[in-house]
Formats: structure tokens, sequence, C-alpha cells
């Protein structure tokens, strides 16, 4: 596959905007130290400068116009004032011409959280996914970020629902076709705060040419040229790698049998660390 020029930031939900209640005088400077250094303001620095404009698009949610408000506030807080809301919600307003133009002049688009199959619905096989991904590919300076659900539809595979009382059994996980942006990854979210190992283990056993990356909250990960990974945010990302197994089972059983895999690899980076995809180590 070819390398990418621009950059990812997928965050694992619940990431600070700002708007945390301050229970006493004392925590304010140490809440907006933390915001002032967070996942948006990355992003923020990640881009170009004065005049960046970022798309917020709400097609996960069904509130779109408070996600909207809510991330234009927290950006604006930031900085930044350039801020616009794609309320996209069918695939025929992915297809939109006025949608279209504003796709083709943003900085930065960014899918907040909600549900991850109300993404795909609206933009597989539309134009509006075609130029993200083909900017996505050519410009450097081209940012796509996604939070919660919209992290978790940047996957070809994506994860689409789980039956959480009978773990690491076939075909407890349901997979689906994501937005395909991010080659051999498939990413989970709130991922320690909702304990969802399991789940992402079983994932990768029916895909072992993929890595997993657990994206807790207030969490998320740099990714630059499809191949190298940094933690940014407040919390912990965990890399599950199915690429060297030795034994798995996951094809050869009927669904509710118990899953064997061996030599599944798993890292812990916490923020700063870094993560090479192709070698498989920490750089």
């Amino acid at each position: 596959m070819k390398t990418p020029k621009g950059k990812i930031v997928a965050i694992g939900g619940n990431e600070d905007k700002g708007n945390l209640p301050l229970q006493v005088k004392a925590n304010e400077f140490r809440q907006q130290h933390q915001f002032d250094h967070g996942i948006l303001k990355r992003i923020h620095d990640e881009l170009h400068g004065l005049g960046t404009r970022i798309e917020v698009v709400t097609t996960a949610t069904l509130a779109p116009a408070v996600a909207g408000k809510v991330y234009t506030n927290a950006f604006f807080l930031l900085g930044c004032n350039n801020v616009g809301v794609l309320p996209i919600q069918s695939p025929e307003d992915a297809n939109r011409p006025d949608y279209l133009e504003r796709l083709m002049h943003t900085d930065a688009v960014m899918f907040t959280g909600g549900d991850q199959q109300r993404i795909t619905a609206a933009f597989q096989g539309s134009e509006a996914l075609n130029i993200i991904k083909t900017r996505y590919m050519l410009e450097d300076k081209f940012l796509i970020s996604g939070t919660s659900a919209g992290a978790m539809a940047l996957s070809g595979v994506m994860i689409n629902g789980y039956v959480e009382a009978t773990p690491l059994l076939k075909g407890m996980v349901e997979l689906t076709s994501g937005l395909d942006i991010l080659d051999k990854i498939i990413i989970d979210t709130h991922f320690v705060n909702r304990r969802r190992i399991p789940r992402m283990i079983e994932a990768i056993a029916s895909n072992p040419s993929h890595i997993g990356i657990g994206l807790g909250e207030d969490t998320g990960i740099l990714i630059t040229g499809n191949d190298f990974i940094e933690t940014i945010g407040s919390g912990l990302v965990i890399v599950i790698d199915g690429r060297k197994l030795v034994e798995n089972n996951y094809q050869t059983i009927d669904t509710g049998e118990a899953l064997c895999v061996e030599n599944l690899i798993m890292h812990v980076l916490p923020r700063g660390r870094s993560f090479h995809i192709t070698s498989g180590k920490f750089v």
C-alpha cells in the first residue's frame, strides 16, 4: 500500500473539551493546563496555524447540533475560530455539492462519537469519503480525526457489537466493514474503562494480519505515514498484535466454542511513547 502523506488522530472518547467542572479554585490552573496540552490542542498544533479550518462531522450522533457546539466551543478555547459543522446524516448528504466543496477546502475533519454504523451507512461509497481518502493520501497538511465511534469507523475491519456475557468464545464479536482509511488496524475505544480486551482478542484472532489498538478515555494516537503510532492524551494505549501467532483455532472451531491463540503480543503505551507498526517495536 502506498504511504499516505496525511495524519490521523484517533481518540478513545471522553476527551477533555475544556468544559470539566472546577470543583475548587486550586484545581483551576491544573485543569486548564491539561486542556491546553491535551488531544484537541494536539490536533490544532498538527495543522498549520492561523486560519486553520476544521470541519466537525456529526454523522454518528443523534444530537448533531449539541455535538457540533461542544467541539466548536472547545476549539475556540484553543484559539481556533474557523470551525464548521457538517451535519451529514445520509448517503444523499455525503454527496451534496456544497458539503463536498467544504471537504475539499478544510484542513481537518473530525468525526464525533455516537454510533459507528451511522457513519458507515452514510459514507461508504460516497464522494465525501473519496475526497477524504484522496486528500489523506496526497496532502501532508491534511488531518483526519475521530473520537469513540468516529475513531472505530476509520478501520477497514470495524467492531460493531459484542456479547459481553460470554467473552472469548467465537462469534461473540460482530465485525463489519468500516471506512477503510486505516490499513490492517482495528480500533477500539473506551478500552480500559469498559474492559474491552476480550473483544479485541477475538477481533484479532479472526484477522491475524492486523494489529488491534485499544484507546483509553481522554487518550488517543497520532498516526503518521500509516506506520508510526504516538500516544497522546492522559491515559494508555493498548496494542494487541496477532501477526506472530503460532496457534490460532478461530477458523476451525464452531460459533460458541472457546478460542485458543498462542503468542498473542500485547504492548502498553503511555503518553509520549511511540510504536512502529512494521517492526512491531517501540521507538
